[in-house]
Order: structure tokens, then sequence, then C-alpha cells
């Protein structure tokens, strides 16, 4: 597996994990109706690419698959992390993760805060990030709960 810059060429592929993933891996938190609100079958593919271009986005590759995307905000904001439902428990998420936490150390940000769906919220837990609030947000025309959630970032851990 490696770990890249996402590049326009990268969209289908991408939007087509996010569709997948979310159907398959959200569904045990989430109902149907909104698993489609979620992930429609036709996405805004413009808002997609310039939000992935505007944000520091790292896609991974296994297999010359594109297994697995994460993007950051410049101001802190842990926007999306998703891997395709045939690549999970890989360590993927960790390695995007990782990259994420990397680079706002990078940007000199003190913390990462990210809105975790409740499929995802044990995984950050993991990572150290707090929940914050829970929530119930609207998203095309659902109610969906999820939790805003942050990781303070004090030194990069050392290596022994």
């Amino acid at each position: 597996m490696e770990l890249r810059p996402y590049q326009p060429q990268d969209l289908d592929a991408i939007l087509e994990l996010f569709y997948e993933t979310v159907h398959a891996v959200n569904r045990r938190d989430y109902s149907p109706s909104q698993l489609d609100a979620w992930a429609p079958k036709q996405p805004d593919r413009d808002r997609w690419a310039q939000s992935l271009a505007a944000h520091y986005t790292v896609v991974a590759v296994a297999g010359g698959t594109v297994a697995g995307f994460a993007d950051l905000a410049s101001d802190g904001y842990f926007d999306r992390l998703f891997v395709h439902k045939d690549f999970q428990r890989q360590g993927i998420a960790t390695a995007l993760a990782g990259w994420i936490e990397g680079k706002a150390r990078e940007l000199s940000l003190p913390s990462v805060c990210t809105e975790a769906s409740i499929t995802a919220r044990p995984f950050f837990e993991k990572r150290g990030y707090r929940v914050v609030q829970e929530q119930r947000k609207p998203h095309n025309g659902q109610v969906f709960v999820n939790f805003v959630m942050e990781k303070r970032l004090g030194e990069p851990p050392h290596l022994h």
C-alpha cells in the first residue's frame, strides 16, 4: 500500500469508493434513506473535485486500486476518511489518519477536528480524539447523528 497526493484523475475512483463504502460499511448505523442522502447515486462531481483539490488530500493505493482517501482543510478540519469496503481492517485508515495528523503538525495546527459518524467514532477515539459534542445534523432531507471530535496535537510521537 502506498500513500500519495490526490490527482484529479482519482475523482471517479474516489466517488465510487465513497458510495460503496457508505452503503456497505455504514448501513449498520444508519437507515437506507440516510445512506442515500449521505452518498447519493449521482454525486455533485464539481463540488467534490473542488473540495478535494482545495484540501490536503491523500490517497491510499493498494494493488493499483484506490483503497482509501482522506482530506484536511487548512484550518484543521479533518473532512473525510474513507477506506474501500474490500480493504477494511488492513491498517489503511490508520495510515491515512497518520498522514493527515502529520500534515496538520507540519502546518503548525494545535489540533484537528472532525465530524465522525457513529461508525467511525470508535476508530477516532482509539487515536486520541475526544467527543466535543454529539449533534443531529440535517443533510439532503435527513438528520444524522454524528460527533464533533477533536485531537490536540502535541509533539509528534517519538520512535524508539
